[in-house]
């Protein structure tokens, strides 16, 4: 599912120059850097350790916290959660009630059997900003890295 214009929008961010924002490595390291046309940043901070301090302080998996420490790149990036759960319902959180600079867009593609379905379900409900899914439990880091390096090549 795509929200309205959200493809034009990704990719008018991504030739901007936007920060990719990524859940895990997994993400990270399957977005084909040669295709972003605006030396983008790719970002993902699960393994630095204020990611594990964060974690402890709010109670949350590390990627959770690492979508926490994302604030400063925030403002008109791109966010790609290709694994967890945690941190699409935390970015949807952080979004509405803390009043957290605005991404351009989301792709909220977490996998699993925990959480992965509802998390969708609540990006689908969010009006926050426009975003793709995919229905149900299935997902994953290579369908939203994917979807990365669509958006960075398109071809009209």
């Amino acid at each position: 599912f795509f929200s309205k214009d959200m493809a034009v929008i990704a990719e008018k961010a991504i030739k901007d120059g936007a920060n990719i924002l990524c859940d895990t490595n997994m993400v990270k390291y399957g977005i084909t850097l040669s295709r972003l046309p605006a030396n983008n940043k790719v970002i993902c901070l699960i393994n630095e350790e204020k990611t594990k301090k964060v974690s402890e302080e709010i109670k949350n998996t590390r990627s959770a916290a690492g979508v926490q420490l994302w604030k400063p790149y925030l403002k008109n990036s791109i966010v790609a959660i290709g694994n967890a759960p945690t941190a699409l319902f935390h970015l949807l959180n952080l979004l509405q009630f803390e009043k957290y600079p605005k991404p351009a867009a989301i792709i909220g593609f977490p996998v699993g059997f925990v959480g992965a379905k509802e998390s969708k379900e609540a990006l689908l409900k969010s009006k926050i900003t426009p975003f793709c899914t995919i229905y149900g439990r299935l997902g994953g880091s290579a369908m939203t890295s994917a979807v990365v390096n669509a958006l960075a090549n398109r071809k009209e």
